[in-house]
């Protein structure tokens, strides 16, 4: 029998941060950190994943657990379903493990396929449709948090809210939200819901700062340049809404060790000052600001996914001279 993936709850060390070693908060806005599985599964093809795959799976699921994270980041895209086949893999291998993960999946992006352009689709046939094809890829009864990926300029608001009640009604999806959505498009949509949306997942890192840059741009020539749909992180917390931040670690680019950048050389420091890791330092940047930002971790490296352990279990160590100190080392000039 295959070892389990479950901490040993006699470890305190290892316990995912729930009440009393028993299961994850049920309410993905009560997670601090998220483990974002698209790296897993083998490459971005149709060819089946492999033995070695779920291997490589295992360890990095492994090494959440291991670090508090108790919440995976899917979607039905990601590998081309094959992220959520060897998730799934892992579940059916250890039967205890479903009890203490929360499983959060995303629907609405068509793969290209030959001549075929890649696109959305947020029909509500389609979005029952998907779920129910990552259901059985996962190997599990029911969808913790459903997201819907990318706004589909075609679709029709009005046919999300049946899809999402034959969801809830069959107890296929406990909690709904979106990705990669504005302000506007968020009220346009809640406006025909009768469930909240609780999630709207964004990138954001060090590296890609229009979220907070739209905040202080306003009223100078450089907010024309900024893409980010000022308000949206304004509007989310005012409707209990938690933001997720995708892209969250940049790739590495403060923390890998190649980077010579006056930010990473900032991050460095902060890390040594603070007795940590550089990773946690450029997560602490996100989990500083008042919106409530939860960090979505995407390397499938288990020594840096452990690297970020203390993003999970200390409160954010930045003081405000500080957190400041790094958005302008980052963007490389004064504020304005």
């Amino acid at each position: 029998m295959t070892e389990s993936l479950c901490p040993d709850p006699g470890r305190a060390d290892e316990r995912s941060p729930a009440p009393d070693g028993g299961p994850p908060p049920s309410d993905i806005r009560e997670h601090r950190v998220l483990y974002g599985c698209m790296g897993l599964g083998g490459g971005w093809d149709t060819s089946p994943y492999t033995a070695a795959d779920v291997g490589h799976a295992e360890a990095a699921v492994r090494a959440a657990l291991a670090a508090g994270i108790t919440a995976f980041d899917h979607a039905d895209i990601y590998r081309h379903g094959k992220s959520e086949a060897v998730f799934g893999e892992l579940l059916a291998r250890d039967p205890e493990l479903r009890g203490r993960v929360l499983i959060q999946t995303k629907c609405g992006i068509v793969l290209p396929d030959g001549a075929r352009p890649g696109y959305y689709d947020l029909r509500g046939a389609s979005v029952v449709r998907r779920v129910e094809e990552s259901l059985t890829r996962l190997r599990t009864d029911v969808i913790d948090v459903l997201l819907l990926h990318r706004p589909d300029p075609l679709a029709r608001p009005e046919e999300i809210p049946e899809a999402f009640a034959a969801l809830r009604s069959q107890g296929l999806v406990r909690q709904f939200g979106v990705s990669n959505m504005s302000a506007a498009q968020i009220a346009r949509l809640q406006a025909v819901l009768d469930v909240p949306l609780v999630v709207d997942q964004l990138e954001m890192s060090l590296h890609r700062r229009d979220w907070v840059e739209s905040g202080v741009l306003v009223n100078t020539p450089a907010a024309a340049d900024d893409g980010f749909p000022h308000g949206t992180l304004e509007f989310c917390a005012a409707h209990g809404i938690r933001p997720q931040a995708w892209g969250a670690l940049a790739r590495g680019r403060f923390t890998g060790g190649h980077d010579d950048s006056p930010a990473a050389r900032l991050v460095a420091e902060l890390a040594q000052r603070k007795g940590t890791t550089p990773e946690t330092v450029v997560l602490w940047w996100l989990l500083r600001h008042p919106a409530g930002i939860a960090p979505v971790i995407g390397t499938a490296r288990p020594d840096r996914i452990a690297a970020c352990r203390d993003a999970v279990h200390r409160s954010p160590g930045l003081g405000h001279e500080e957190w400041y100190g790094l958005w302008t080392a980052a963007r490389g000039k004064a504020l304005p």
